[in-house]
């Protein structure tokens, strides 16, 4: 593996790579890798011809700086699960290699609803964030296929905007979320749960299980209050739970059996903010 901080070296390696008809495949990733990250390593070199992985924990998109100071770093740990997976390319740029003009003047976007519901709602300028540091990686790494976790669903849909925006040519693909035995969600965020905490954790996935097992055409108010029950017992602290059009993401409260549907869920276990979501139907 080769480990890039420069960005203008990167690209003259990757822009070497792609002329003589070579695929680029990109993961970008916050570091703290676990094996959902290793599982877009494997999608990706299932399809391309380089896999580059991006390690970077972006300012721009943490609403609370708290959270930014507590994000765990592992870097060490990460080259070592990258290299084990075979990964090409790891790019390990610092602040100034994707800010050089700093933070502060940032561009915005135009992400219409996605930025008003849910995530968007909950975390202010979080997603301009996601799309200040997506645009300025895709322009440096210039993949054939990028690839990110269906985890972050409502993340998925906006970086899909920004292609749209940037008119890229670049070829999305949203890849299934891994879970531990007992169904949670694997997360960067799950090594900052208490023992305890990381027991109650689980009733996020039964929530979403139960929204999944007892859904039927018709009012949805019920199940989502039942759902809302499930996490409640295990001390969680509910910011939103939902049941929405797979495509659009808007709420959807009665269902006329034939419309894809996805739940999606953000609560406090603690101090700690877990996401997860679920397709439906």
């Amino acid at each position: 593996m080769i480990v890039f901080k420069k960005a203008n070296e990167l690209q003259k390696y990757i822009g070497q790579q792609q002329s003589k008809g070579t695929l680029v495949g990109f993961a970008p990733t916050m570091g703290a890798l676990h094996q959902g990250h290793s599982s877009l390593i494997e999608a990706c070199q299932q399809i391309a011809g380089l896999t580059v992985c991006s390690i970077f924990v972006n300012p721009t998109q943490f609403n609370d700086p708290i959270d930014f100071q507590k994000y765990p770093i592992r870097i060490e740990e990460d080259i070592y699960m990258l290299e084990r997976k075979g990964t090409d390319i790891l790019f390990l740029p610092g602040l100034e290699e994707i800010y050089p003009e700093g933070t502060k003047k940032m561009e915005h976007y135009d992400l219409g609803y996605l930025e008003t519901i849910l995530e968007g709602y909950y975390r202010p300028g979080h997603f301009q964030g996601v799309c200040q540091v997506m645009h300025r990686l895709l322009d440096i790494v210039k993949p054939d296929h990028l690839f990110m976790g269906q985890k972050d669903y409502q993340q998925c849909l906006v970086v899909k905007r920004l292609l749209q925006l940037m008119e890229s040519t670049t070829v999305f693909h949203a890849c299934p979320t891994l879970r531990e035995p007992d169904g949670l969600a694997m997360s960067s965020r799950n090594i900052r749960l208490s023992e305890e905490e990381r027991r109650n954790a689980v009733a996020i996935y039964n929530a979403l299980s139960y929204l999944k097992k007892n859904l039927s055409p018709g009012d949805l108010s019920v199940l989502l209050q039942e759902a809302k029950k499930i996490l409640i017992a295990s001390k969680f602290k509910i910011e939103y739970v939902e049941i929405t059009d797979s495509d659009s993401l808007k709420p959807v409260h009665s269902w006329n059996g034939q419309l894809k549907l996805t739940a999606l869920i953000a609560a406090f276990q603690g101090e700690v903010r877990l996401i997860d979501n679920m397709i439906l139907t």
